[in-house]
Protein backbone atom coordinates (compact mmCIF):
# COMPACT_ATOMS: atom_id res chain seq x y z
CA UNK A 1 0.00 0.00 0.00
CA UNK A 2 3.09 2.28 0.89
CA UNK A 3 4.72 1.76 -2.67
CA UNK A 4 1.46 2.04 -4.20
CA UNK A 5 0.86 5.68 -2.54
CA UNK A 6 4.37 6.61 -3.49
CA UNK A 7 3.83 5.79 -7.18
CA UNK A 8 0.43 7.74 -7.28
CA UNK A 9 2.04 10.75 -5.53
CA UNK A 10 4.55 11.06 -8.19
CA UNK A 11 2.20 10.73 -10.83
CA UNK A 12 0.46 13.14 -9.62
CA UNK A 13 3.75 15.79 -9.12
CA UNK A 14 4.64 14.83 -12.74
CA UNK A 15 0.79 15.69 -13.69
CA UNK A 16 0.82 19.05 -11.87
CA UNK A 17 3.63 20.51 -13.00
CA UNK A 18 2.66 19.59 -16.79
CA UNK A 19 -0.88 20.75 -16.11
CA UNK A 20 1.00 24.52 -14.17
CA UNK A 21 2.95 24.66 -17.56
CA UNK A 22 -0.15 24.03 -19.57
CA UNK A 23 -2.01 26.62 -18.06
CA UNK A 24 0.75 29.13 -19.02
CA UNK A 25 1.27 28.22 -22.39
CA UNK A 26 -2.16 27.14 -23.64
CA UNK A 27 -3.21 29.12 -26.18
CA UNK A 28 -6.05 31.47 -26.55
CA UNK A 29 -7.07 31.14 -30.32
CA UNK A 30 -8.52 28.20 -31.19
CA UNK A 31 -6.72 28.21 -34.67
CA UNK A 32 -3.61 28.28 -32.26
CA UNK A 33 -5.17 25.13 -30.26
CA UNK A 34 -2.63 22.09 -31.65
CA UNK A 35 -0.75 20.07 -29.62
CA UNK A 36 2.60 21.72 -30.47
CA UNK A 37 1.53 24.78 -29.14
CA UNK A 38 2.20 23.13 -25.82
CA UNK A 39 6.11 21.90 -26.18
CA UNK A 40 7.43 25.57 -25.08
CA UNK A 41 8.61 27.62 -22.12
CA UNK A 42 6.85 29.49 -20.23
CA UNK A 43 8.81 32.47 -18.75
CA UNK A 44 6.16 32.92 -15.73
CA UNK A 45 6.20 29.32 -14.89
CA UNK A 46 10.27 30.32 -14.46
CA UNK A 47 9.63 33.18 -12.26
CA UNK A 48 7.33 31.11 -10.44
CA UNK A 49 9.57 28.15 -9.61
CA UNK A 50 12.49 31.35 -8.91
CA UNK A 51 9.94 32.26 -5.75
CA UNK A 52 9.23 28.89 -4.36
CA UNK A 53 12.96 28.17 -4.61
CA UNK A 54 13.21 31.69 -2.37
CA UNK A 55 10.44 31.25 0.01
CA UNK A 56 10.11 29.10 2.58
CA UNK A 57 7.35 27.56 5.02
CA UNK A 58 4.13 29.09 4.72
CA UNK A 59 5.16 31.69 2.64
CA UNK A 60 5.77 29.59 0.06
CA UNK A 61 2.41 28.12 0.72
CA UNK A 62 0.55 31.20 0.29
CA UNK A 63 2.57 32.22 -2.54
CA UNK A 64 1.33 29.11 -3.92
CA UNK A 65 -2.48 29.15 -3.24
CA UNK A 66 -2.45 32.83 -4.64
CA UNK A 67 -0.15 31.93 -8.05
CA UNK A 68 -2.84 28.73 -8.06
CA UNK A 69 -5.90 31.19 -7.96
CA UNK A 70 -4.67 33.95 -10.06
CA UNK A 71 -3.33 31.10 -12.46
CA UNK A 72 -7.06 29.26 -12.60
CA UNK A 73 -8.47 32.46 -12.89
CA UNK A 74 -6.56 33.36 -15.95
CA UNK A 75 -7.08 29.67 -17.24
CA UNK A 76 -10.71 30.17 -17.30
CA UNK A 77 -10.47 33.60 -19.19
CA UNK A 78 -8.41 30.97 -21.94
CA UNK A 79 -11.34 28.96 -22.14
CA UNK A 80 -13.75 32.07 -22.65
CA UNK A 81 -10.78 33.44 -24.98
CA UNK A 82 -11.01 30.09 -27.29
CA UNK A 83 -14.43 29.79 -27.27
CA UNK A 84 -15.01 33.46 -29.10
CA UNK A 85 -12.29 33.23 -31.11
CA UNK A 86 -13.83 29.74 -32.64
CA UNK A 87 -17.08 31.49 -32.76
CA UNK A 88 -16.71 35.49 -33.15
CA UNK A 89 -13.34 35.63 -34.04
CA UNK A 90 -12.10 37.73 -31.38
CA UNK A 91 -11.15 37.68 -27.32
CA UNK A 92 -13.67 38.00 -24.70
CA UNK A 93 -14.19 40.75 -22.56
CA UNK A 94 -15.81 40.33 -19.30
CA UNK A 95 -16.58 44.13 -19.57
CA UNK A 96 -18.93 44.35 -22.01
CA UNK A 97 -19.69 40.61 -23.36
CA UNK A 98 -21.52 39.58 -19.88
CA UNK A 99 -24.99 40.14 -21.88
CA UNK A 100 -24.04 38.12 -24.44
CA UNK A 101 -23.65 35.16 -21.98
CA UNK A 102 -27.11 35.89 -20.51
CA UNK A 103 -28.07 35.91 -24.31
CA UNK A 104 -26.83 32.71 -24.53
CA UNK A 105 -28.19 31.16 -21.48
CA UNK A 106 -31.90 32.70 -23.18
CA UNK A 107 -31.10 30.89 -26.20
CA UNK A 108 -30.57 27.90 -24.15
CA UNK A 109 -33.83 28.58 -22.81
CA UNK A 110 -36.09 28.76 -25.78
CA UNK A 111 -34.60 26.01 -27.99
CA UNK A 112 -33.91 23.28 -25.23
CA UNK A 113 -36.08 24.76 -21.94
CA UNK A 114 -35.98 26.20 -18.63
CA UNK A 115 -34.41 22.83 -16.85
CA UNK A 116 -31.89 22.81 -20.00
CA UNK A 117 -30.63 26.91 -19.31
CA UNK A 118 -30.80 26.31 -15.22
CA UNK A 119 -28.35 23.25 -15.95
CA UNK A 120 -26.26 25.09 -18.09
CA UNK A 121 -25.33 27.91 -15.62
CA UNK A 122 -25.06 25.46 -12.60
CA UNK A 123 -22.28 22.99 -15.06
CA UNK A 124 -21.19 26.29 -16.10
CA UNK A 125 -20.35 28.05 -12.73
CA UNK A 126 -18.99 24.11 -11.96
CA UNK A 127 -16.86 23.94 -14.46
CA UNK A 128 -15.08 27.29 -13.44
CA UNK A 129 -15.13 26.68 -9.77
CA UNK A 130 -13.62 23.05 -10.79
CA UNK A 131 -10.73 24.69 -13.28
CA UNK A 132 -9.51 27.16 -10.42
CA UNK A 133 -9.66 24.45 -7.76
CA UNK A 134 -7.57 22.10 -10.26
CA UNK A 135 -4.85 24.52 -11.30
CA UNK A 136 -4.47 25.93 -7.77
CA UNK A 137 -4.26 22.05 -6.27
CA UNK A 138 -1.43 21.66 -9.58
CA UNK A 139 0.66 24.74 -8.11
CA UNK A 140 0.77 23.53 -4.29
CA UNK A 141 1.61 20.33 -5.46
CA UNK A 142 4.37 22.11 -7.17
CA UNK A 143 5.20 24.39 -4.50
CA UNK A 144 6.03 20.80 -2.73
CA UNK A 145 8.14 19.51 -5.44
CA UNK A 146 10.39 22.12 -5.49
CA UNK A 147 10.44 22.06 -0.98
CA UNK A 148 11.40 18.49 -1.31
CA UNK A 149 14.17 18.66 -4.27
CA UNK A 150 15.11 22.08 -4.09
CA UNK A 151 18.79 21.29 -5.45
CA UNK A 152 17.71 19.35 -9.39
CA UNK A 153 14.30 21.98 -8.94
CA UNK A 154 16.82 24.82 -8.97
CA UNK A 155 19.00 22.93 -12.07
CA UNK A 156 16.16 22.76 -13.82
CA UNK A 157 15.15 26.32 -13.10
CA UNK A 158 18.42 27.65 -14.17
CA UNK A 159 18.60 25.15 -17.87
CA UNK A 160 15.43 26.06 -19.11
CA UNK A 161 15.68 30.01 -18.09
CA UNK A 162 19.28 29.60 -20.72
CA UNK A 163 17.16 27.95 -23.23
CA UNK A 164 14.30 30.66 -23.05
CA UNK A 165 16.73 33.69 -23.34
CA UNK A 166 18.60 31.62 -26.43
CA UNK A 167 15.25 31.19 -27.85
CA UNK A 168 13.73 34.41 -27.62
CA UNK A 169 16.80 36.09 -29.06
CA UNK A 170 16.45 33.36 -31.99
CA UNK A 171 12.82 33.84 -32.28
CA UNK A 172 12.31 30.06 -32.20
CA UNK A 173 8.03 29.41 -33.15
CA UNK A 174 5.97 26.36 -32.57
CA UNK A 175 2.99 25.96 -34.00
CA UNK A 176 3.45 29.58 -35.49
CA UNK A 177 3.63 30.31 -31.55
CA UNK A 178 7.10 31.57 -29.99
CA UNK A 179 8.64 28.48 -27.99
CA UNK A 180 9.95 31.21 -25.56
CA UNK A 181 6.46 32.35 -24.51
CA UNK A 182 5.11 34.92 -22.15
CA UNK A 183 1.44 34.43 -23.05
CA UNK A 184 -0.17 34.28 -19.19
CA UNK A 185 1.97 37.30 -18.43
CA UNK A 186 0.43 39.52 -21.70
CA UNK A 187 -3.41 37.63 -21.53
CA UNK A 188 -3.43 39.19 -18.16
CA UNK A 189 -2.25 42.39 -19.36
CA UNK A 190 -4.77 42.49 -22.14
CA UNK A 191 -7.56 41.42 -19.86
CA UNK A 192 -6.78 44.08 -17.12
CA UNK A 193 -6.18 46.62 -19.66
CA UNK A 194 -9.48 46.04 -21.15
CA UNK A 195 -11.30 47.47 -17.94
CA UNK A 196 -9.69 51.28 -19.00
CA UNK A 197 -10.40 50.63 -23.21
CA UNK A 198 -14.27 49.55 -22.19
CA UNK A 199 -14.21 53.04 -19.96
CA UNK A 200 -13.36 55.06 -22.49
CA UNK A 201 -15.57 53.48 -25.38
CA UNK A 202 -18.45 54.24 -23.40
CA UNK A 203 -17.16 57.81 -23.03
CA UNK A 204 -16.36 57.82 -26.68
CA UNK A 205 -20.19 56.01 -27.81
CA UNK A 206 -21.59 58.63 -25.76
CA UNK A 207 -20.60 61.54 -27.96
CA UNK A 208 -20.63 59.86 -31.31
CA UNK A 209 -24.34 58.62 -30.56
CA UNK A 210 -25.33 62.28 -29.82
CA UNK A 211 -24.00 63.72 -33.20
CA UNK A 212 -27.23 62.78 -35.20
CA UNK A 213 -27.95 64.87 -38.26
CA UNK A 214 -31.18 63.81 -38.55
CA UNK A 215 -32.12 63.46 -35.44
CA UNK A 216 -34.74 65.78 -35.56
CA UNK A 217 -35.58 66.08 -39.25
CA UNK A 218 -39.46 66.98 -40.04
CA UNK A 219 -41.42 64.07 -41.86
CA UNK A 220 -41.88 65.88 -45.12
CA UNK A 221 -37.83 66.31 -45.36
CA UNK A 222 -37.11 62.17 -44.60
CA UNK A 223 -37.54 59.64 -47.79
CA UNK A 224 -39.23 61.91 -49.83
CA UNK A 225 -38.16 59.89 -52.76
CA UNK A 226 -39.29 56.79 -52.10
CA UNK A 227 -42.87 58.01 -51.31
CA UNK A 228 -45.45 55.31 -51.93
CA UNK A 229 -42.63 52.16 -52.43
CA UNK A 230 -42.70 49.42 -50.34
CA UNK A 231 -38.95 49.53 -48.71
CA UNK A 232 -37.44 46.22 -47.52
CA UNK A 233 -34.29 46.19 -45.27
CA UNK A 234 -33.22 42.18 -45.63
CA UNK A 235 -30.53 40.38 -43.70
CA UNK A 236 -28.80 37.13 -44.82
CA UNK A 237 -27.10 35.47 -41.88
CA UNK A 238 -23.56 34.94 -42.15
CA UNK A 239 -23.27 36.14 -45.79
CA UNK A 240 -19.58 37.55 -45.95
CA UNK A 241 -17.73 38.61 -48.44
CA UNK A 242 -15.54 35.18 -48.18
CA UNK A 243 -19.08 33.37 -50.31
CA UNK A 244 -18.13 35.59 -53.42
CA UNK A 245 -14.70 33.32 -53.35
CA UNK A 246 -16.99 30.72 -54.39
CA UNK A 247 -17.19 30.06 -58.02
CA UNK A 248 -20.50 28.38 -57.64
CA UNK A 249 -22.28 31.51 -55.39
CA UNK A 250 -20.84 33.89 -58.13
CA UNK A 251 -21.91 32.14 -61.24
CA UNK A 252 -25.37 32.28 -59.22
CA UNK A 253 -25.22 35.93 -58.63
CA UNK A 254 -24.37 36.57 -62.42
CA UNK A 255 -27.71 34.49 -63.61
CA UNK A 256 -29.33 36.37 -61.03
CA UNK A 257 -28.28 39.33 -62.02
CA UNK A 258 -29.63 38.67 -65.71
CA UNK A 259 -32.86 36.91 -64.95
CA UNK A 260 -33.75 40.30 -62.93
CA UNK A 261 -32.78 42.29 -66.04
CA UNK A 262 -34.61 40.32 -67.96
CA UNK A 263 -37.87 41.33 -65.16
CA UNK A 264 -37.24 44.40 -65.49
CA UNK A 265 -35.31 44.59 -62.18
CA UNK A 266 -31.88 46.74 -61.86
CA UNK A 267 -29.40 45.80 -59.19
CA UNK A 268 -26.52 48.09 -57.48
CA UNK A 269 -23.84 46.35 -55.36
CA UNK A 270 -20.70 47.24 -52.74
CA UNK A 271 -19.83 46.09 -49.22
CA UNK A 272 -20.20 47.47 -45.97
CA UNK A 273 -17.64 46.60 -43.29
CA UNK A 274 -19.45 45.10 -40.06
CA UNK A 275 -18.82 45.58 -36.65
CA UNK A 276 -19.01 41.68 -35.68
CA UNK A 277 -17.88 38.34 -37.37
CA UNK A 278 -19.24 35.27 -36.71
CA UNK A 279 -22.21 35.66 -34.59
CA UNK A 280 -23.63 38.91 -32.58
CA UNK A 281 -26.17 39.44 -35.76
CA UNK A 282 -27.90 42.35 -33.60
CA UNK A 283 -24.50 44.30 -33.31
CA UNK A 284 -24.25 44.36 -37.07
CA UNK A 285 -28.11 45.35 -37.36
CA UNK A 286 -28.54 48.09 -34.93
CA UNK A 287 -24.84 49.80 -36.43
CA UNK A 288 -26.47 50.15 -40.12
CA UNK A 289 -29.95 51.29 -38.46
CA UNK A 290 -28.97 54.02 -36.63
CA UNK A 291 -25.62 55.30 -37.92
CA UNK A 292 -23.32 54.74 -34.86
CA UNK A 293 -20.62 51.88 -34.60
CA UNK A 294 -22.09 49.38 -32.06
CA UNK A 295 -19.02 46.29 -31.67
CA UNK A 296 -19.56 45.19 -28.40
CA UNK A 297 -22.80 44.81 -26.15
CA UNK A 298 -22.40 47.62 -23.68
CA UNK A 299 -22.57 49.86 -27.10
CA UNK A 300 -26.02 47.83 -27.88
CA UNK A 301 -27.29 47.97 -24.21
CA UNK A 302 -26.97 51.24 -24.48
CA UNK A 303 -28.04 52.85 -27.47
CA UNK A 304 -31.78 53.14 -26.55
CA UNK A 305 -31.39 55.73 -24.18
CA UNK A 306 -29.34 57.37 -27.12
CA UNK A 307 -32.55 59.06 -28.82
CA UNK A 308 -30.93 58.11 -31.88
CA UNK A 309 -33.36 58.19 -35.59
CA UNK A 310 -33.07 54.64 -36.62
CA UNK A 311 -34.04 53.86 -40.53
CA UNK A 312 -37.48 52.21 -39.14
CA UNK A 313 -38.21 55.46 -36.98
CA UNK A 314 -37.54 57.36 -40.06
CA UNK A 315 -39.90 55.74 -42.11
CA UNK A 316 -42.43 55.48 -39.28
CA UNK A 317 -42.31 59.07 -39.12
CA UNK A 318 -42.59 59.56 -42.46
CA UNK A 319 -45.81 58.22 -42.65
CA UNK A 320 -44.99 54.49 -43.74
CA UNK A 321 -46.69 51.61 -42.04
CA UNK A 322 -43.48 49.54 -40.14
CA UNK A 323 -42.78 45.75 -39.32
CA UNK A 324 -39.86 43.44 -38.47
CA UNK A 325 -39.93 39.68 -39.63
CA UNK A 326 -38.03 37.70 -37.89
CA UNK A 327 -38.30 34.20 -37.55
CA UNK A 328 -35.19 33.55 -35.39
CA UNK A 329 -36.26 35.32 -32.76
CA UNK A 330 -38.89 33.29 -30.32
CA UNK A 331 -39.49 36.26 -27.74
CA UNK A 332 -40.79 39.39 -29.16
CA UNK A 333 -38.74 41.99 -29.84
CA UNK A 334 -38.63 44.32 -26.64
CA UNK A 335 -37.04 47.03 -28.33
CA UNK A 336 -39.03 47.09 -31.42
CA UNK A 337 -40.42 50.70 -30.43
CA UNK A 338 -37.28 52.21 -30.37
CA UNK A 339 -36.24 50.89 -33.79
CA UNK A 340 -39.89 52.01 -35.22
CA UNK A 341 -41.35 48.96 -36.07
CA UNK A 342 -45.30 49.23 -35.61
CA UNK A 343 -45.79 45.35 -36.04
CA UNK A 344 -43.11 42.54 -35.37
CA UNK A 345 -44.03 39.01 -36.94
CA UNK A 346 -41.66 36.74 -34.83
CA UNK A 347 -41.23 32.73 -34.72
CA UNK A 348 -44.66 32.29 -32.79
CA UNK A 349 -46.64 34.70 -35.30
CA UNK A 350 -45.41 33.68 -38.63
CA UNK A 351 -48.15 30.34 -38.74
CA UNK A 352 -45.57 27.93 -39.82
CA UNK A 353 -46.94 24.47 -39.12
CA UNK A 354 -43.49 22.56 -40.56
CA UNK A 355 -39.89 21.20 -38.97
CA UNK A 356 -36.75 23.43 -38.21
CA UNK A 357 -34.11 22.55 -39.86
CA UNK A 358 -31.65 22.87 -37.27
CA UNK A 359 -31.22 26.60 -35.48
CA UNK A 360 -33.39 27.73 -38.68
CA UNK A 361 -37.38 27.51 -36.94
CA UNK A 362 -38.30 27.95 -40.52
CA UNK A 363 -36.91 28.04 -44.57
CA UNK A 364 -36.46 31.58 -45.78
CA UNK A 365 -38.75 30.94 -48.51
CA UNK A 366 -41.32 30.29 -46.07
CA UNK A 367 -40.47 33.97 -43.91
CA UNK A 368 -40.39 35.44 -47.42
CA UNK A 369 -43.91 34.07 -48.72
CA UNK A 370 -45.39 34.72 -45.36
CA UNK A 371 -44.49 38.29 -45.40
CA UNK A 372 -45.82 39.02 -49.25
CA UNK A 373 -49.15 37.19 -47.92
CA UNK A 374 -49.58 39.08 -44.43
CA UNK A 375 -47.86 42.86 -45.48
CA UNK A 376 -48.31 43.45 -49.22
CA UNK A 377 -51.90 41.98 -49.73
CA UNK A 378 -53.78 43.97 -52.53
CA UNK A 379 -54.27 47.73 -51.12
CA UNK A 380 -51.55 47.48 -48.50
CA UNK A 381 -50.15 50.99 -47.20
CA UNK A 382 -46.94 51.93 -48.03
CA UNK A 383 -44.82 49.43 -46.11
CA UNK A 384 -41.16 49.23 -44.57
CA UNK A 385 -39.93 46.40 -43.22
CA UNK A 386 -36.96 44.47 -41.78
CA UNK A 387 -36.85 40.95 -42.10
CA UNK A 388 -33.57 38.67 -40.90
CA UNK A 389 -33.27 35.23 -43.01
CA UNK A 390 -31.60 32.69 -41.10
CA UNK A 391 -31.61 29.34 -43.42
CA UNK A 392 -27.81 30.15 -43.67
CA UNK A 393 -27.19 30.08 -39.53
CA UNK A 394 -24.91 27.19 -38.27
CA UNK A 395 -24.84 24.24 -38.07
CA UNK A 396 -26.02 25.17 -42.47
CA UNK A 397 -27.23 21.65 -42.63
CA UNK A 398 -30.06 20.16 -43.32
CA UNK A 399 -31.06 22.50 -45.95
CA UNK A 400 -34.86 23.06 -47.87
CA UNK A 401 -34.81 23.03 -51.31
CA UNK A 402 -36.54 25.98 -53.41
CA UNK A 403 -40.38 25.38 -54.17
CA UNK A 404 -42.83 27.16 -56.51
CA UNK A 405 -44.17 29.73 -54.67
CA UNK A 406 -47.65 28.56 -54.67
CA UNK A 407 -46.23 24.95 -53.15
CA UNK A 408 -45.05 26.74 -50.10
CA UNK A 409 -48.40 26.61 -47.86
CA UNK A 410 -48.43 26.49 -44.29
CA UNK A 411 -44.97 25.01 -44.26
CA UNK A 412 -45.87 21.55 -43.65
CA UNK A 413 -43.96 20.98 -47.45
CA UNK A 414 -41.04 20.94 -45.73
CA UNK A 415 -41.52 17.86 -43.26
CA UNK A 416 -39.69 15.61 -46.08
CA UNK A 417 -36.77 17.69 -46.65
CA UNK A 418 -35.89 18.01 -42.76
CA UNK A 419 -33.20 15.91 -40.71
CA UNK A 420 -31.48 15.29 -37.35
CA UNK A 421 -30.96 18.89 -35.85
CA UNK A 422 -28.07 20.02 -34.90
CA UNK A 423 -26.72 22.63 -32.30
CA UNK A 424 -24.67 25.49 -34.09
CA UNK A 425 -21.29 24.34 -32.03
CA UNK A 426 -21.35 21.24 -34.47
CA UNK A 427 -19.30 22.96 -36.58
CA UNK A 428 -16.68 23.37 -33.82
CA UNK A 429 -15.84 19.30 -34.31
CA UNK A 430 -16.80 18.87 -38.31
CA UNK A 431 -14.30 18.32 -41.14
CA UNK A 432 -13.67 21.90 -41.89
CA UNK A 433 -14.30 20.83 -45.82
CA UNK A 434 -17.44 19.88 -45.03
CA UNK A 435 -18.44 22.88 -42.69
CA UNK A 436 -17.81 25.43 -45.50
CA UNK A 437 -19.20 23.26 -48.27
CA UNK A 438 -22.39 23.54 -45.77
CA UNK A 439 -22.32 26.89 -45.47
CA UNK A 440 -21.94 27.96 -49.37
CA UNK A 441 -24.87 25.52 -50.12
CA UNK A 442 -26.66 27.29 -47.48
CA UNK A 443 -25.71 30.85 -48.97
CA UNK A 444 -26.58 29.12 -52.57
CA UNK A 445 -30.09 28.82 -51.25
CA UNK A 446 -30.98 31.96 -49.62
CA UNK A 447 -29.80 33.79 -52.37
CA UNK A 448 -31.65 31.45 -55.24
CA UNK A 449 -34.84 32.08 -53.12
CA UNK A 450 -34.00 36.29 -52.88
CA UNK A 451 -33.97 36.01 -56.71
CA UNK A 452 -36.61 33.97 -56.90
CA UNK A 453 -38.86 35.98 -54.53
CA UNK A 454 -37.85 39.32 -56.73
CA UNK A 455 -38.63 37.88 -60.42
CA UNK A 456 -42.07 36.85 -58.79
CA UNK A 457 -43.37 39.67 -56.40
CA UNK A 458 -40.70 42.84 -57.84
CA UNK A 459 -43.31 44.75 -58.61
CA UNK A 460 -42.56 49.08 -59.46
CA UNK A 461 -43.29 49.71 -55.79
CA UNK A 462 -40.94 47.55 -54.54
CA UNK A 463 -37.21 48.19 -53.74
CA UNK A 464 -35.16 45.78 -51.79
CA UNK A 465 -31.68 46.36 -49.83
CA UNK A 466 -30.33 42.94 -48.70
CA UNK A 467 -27.08 42.40 -47.05
CA UNK A 468 -25.11 39.97 -45.04
CA UNK A 469 -24.86 40.78 -41.25
CA UNK A 470 -21.28 39.33 -40.64
CA UNK A 471 -18.55 36.72 -41.98
CA UNK A 472 -19.67 33.30 -40.57
CA UNK A 473 -17.37 31.71 -37.80
CA UNK A 474 -13.83 31.15 -39.03
CA UNK A 475 -14.04 27.02 -39.55
CA UNK A 476 -16.31 28.46 -42.50
CA UNK A 477 -14.27 30.88 -43.97
CA UNK A 478 -11.52 28.44 -44.84
CA UNK A 479 -8.79 31.79 -44.20
CA UNK A 480 -8.25 34.39 -41.83
CA UNK A 481 -11.57 36.96 -43.14
CA UNK A 482 -11.65 40.81 -42.87
CA UNK A 483 -15.04 42.04 -41.98
CA UNK A 484 -16.84 42.89 -45.17
CA UNK A 485 -20.27 41.83 -46.06
CA UNK A 486 -22.04 42.23 -49.44
CA UNK A 487 -24.50 44.62 -49.71
CA UNK A 488 -27.30 44.99 -52.83
CA UNK A 489 -30.02 47.36 -53.67
CA UNK A 490 -32.67 46.36 -56.40
CA UNK A 491 -35.70 48.48 -57.43
CA UNK A 492 -37.62 48.63 -60.66
CA UNK A 493 -37.36 52.18 -61.05
CA UNK A 494 -33.92 53.09 -62.97
CA UNK A 495 -34.53 57.20 -61.31
CA UNK A 496 -34.19 55.42 -57.90
CA UNK A 497 -30.72 54.07 -58.54
CA UNK A 498 -29.74 57.29 -60.56
CA UNK A 499 -30.07 59.12 -57.21
CA UNK A 500 -27.11 56.67 -55.64
CA UNK A 501 -25.10 57.18 -58.88
CA UNK A 502 -22.46 59.02 -56.62
CA UNK A 503 -22.06 55.86 -54.72
CA UNK A 504 -19.95 54.21 -57.38
CA UNK A 505 -21.97 50.93 -56.34
CA UNK A 506 -21.07 48.47 -59.44
CA UNK A 507 -23.87 47.04 -61.44
CA UNK A 508 -25.32 43.96 -60.59
CA UNK A 509 -25.28 41.36 -57.23
CA UNK A 510 -21.98 40.49 -57.40
CA UNK A 511 -19.76 43.30 -56.49
CA UNK A 512 -16.10 42.83 -57.62
CA UNK A 513 -13.35 43.12 -55.41
CA UNK A 514 -12.46 46.70 -56.52
CA UNK A 515 -16.45 47.93 -55.18
CA UNK A 516 -16.70 50.72 -52.57
CA UNK A 517 -16.31 49.21 -49.02
CA UNK A 518 -18.31 51.38 -46.42
CA UNK A 519 -18.69 50.87 -42.58
CA UNK A 520 -21.70 49.65 -41.75
CA UNK A 521 -22.51 52.31 -39.58
CA UNK A 522 -22.30 54.41 -42.63
CA UNK A 523 -25.35 53.43 -44.72
CA UNK A 524 -28.09 55.07 -42.63
CA UNK A 525 -26.80 58.87 -43.10
CA UNK A 526 -26.48 57.77 -46.88
CA UNK A 527 -29.54 56.49 -46.87
CA UNK A 528 -31.45 59.12 -46.07
CA UNK A 529 -29.46 61.86 -47.89
CA UNK A 530 -29.65 60.37 -51.30
CA UNK A 531 -33.11 59.63 -51.00
CA UNK A 532 -34.25 62.83 -49.11
CA UNK A 533 -35.36 66.27 -50.91
CA UNK A 534 -32.79 66.83 -53.62
CA UNK A 535 -31.46 69.59 -51.50
CA UNK A 536 -30.37 67.43 -48.92
CA UNK A 537 -27.89 65.23 -51.23
CA UNK A 538 -25.46 67.82 -50.93
CA UNK A 539 -25.06 67.03 -47.05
Amino acid sequence: MTALRTALGRVWSVLAVALVAAALVAPDAFTDLRPAAFVRIPLEGLVLGAVLLVLRGRARRVAAVVSGLALGALTVLRLFDLGFSAVLDRTFDPMTDAGLLVGGVDFVRSTAGGAAAVGTVIGAVVLGLLVVGVVTAAVLRTARVVAGRPTPSARVVAVLTVAWTVLAVLGTQAAGLPVASRDAAALAATHVGQIGADIRDHREFEAAAAADAFRDAAPADLLTALRGKDVVLTYVESYGRSALADPQVDALLDAGTRDLGAAGLVARSAYLTSPTSGGGSWLAHSTLESGVWIDNQARFDDLDATGRLTLGSAFRRAGWTTAAVQPGTTSGFPDADFYGYDTVLDAQHLGYRGPNFSFAPMPDQYTLATFEQRLRAPGHAPLMAEITLVSSHAPWTPLPRLLPWDQVGDGSVYDSMSGPSLPPQAILTTDPAVVRADYLASIRYTLSTLVSYLQTHGDPNLVMVFLGDHEPAPVATGNAPDHDVPVTIVARDPALLDRIASWGWEPGLRPSAQAPVWGMDAFRDRFLTAFGPVESQSR
